[in-house]
């Protein structure tokens, strides 16, 4: 699929996720963008390659993938949790930030660039480029007007 498509594709779950827990539309699709590979890598529609871990009572996929082991790249099959949609995929992500204290600052930014700068500060990758490759995307593919959430009628 094409940027454009997945980025079509995932808008109105990233959209429902940043007027839920304000968490940058820009940031969730920039980021399902890097670690998916544009949707190529999804399997169980695991956008962030999250593993189940010991409190995962959901769905899980088997994946062929690769391990570092004493430095050595090494191939096997892991378990990834398996979600029912593209939203349910995001919204356990942004769980997994609301929940670890480490990302409260992320909390503070309210753009996706200040989000990927906050994110990549707290550890969540071992990458040193990681806000970099975010903010690239979010550039490049202007996500940053999606951030414009539509205001509330009133009743």
């Amino acid at each position: 699929m094409s940027p454009a498509e997945f980025i079509e594709l995932l808008l109105p779950a990233a959209q429902t996720c940043h007027r839920d827990t304000g968490i940058p539309a820009s940031f969730t699709l920039a980021q399902a963008a890097l670690e998916s590979s544009w949707g190529a890598r999804a399997p169980g529609f695991n956008l962030f390659g999250v593993k189940p871990g010991p409190a995962w009572k959901g769905a899980t996929v088997l994946v062929d993938t690769h391990e570092f082991i004493k430095g050595v790249r090494t191939p096997m099959k892991c378990a990834f949790r398996a979600y029912s949609s593209w939203l349910h995929c995001i919204q356990d992500h942004a769980d997994f930030f609301r929940q670890n204290p480490r990302y409260r600052k992320c909390f503070v930014e309210q753009t996706g660039e200040g989000w990927a700068r906050a994110a990549a500060a707290a550890g969540y990758a071992t990458d040193p480029t990681y806000a970099d490759k975010l903010i690239a995307i979010m550039r490049g593919r202007n996500l940053a007007r999606y951030d414009a959430l539509p205001s509330k009628v009133p009743a």
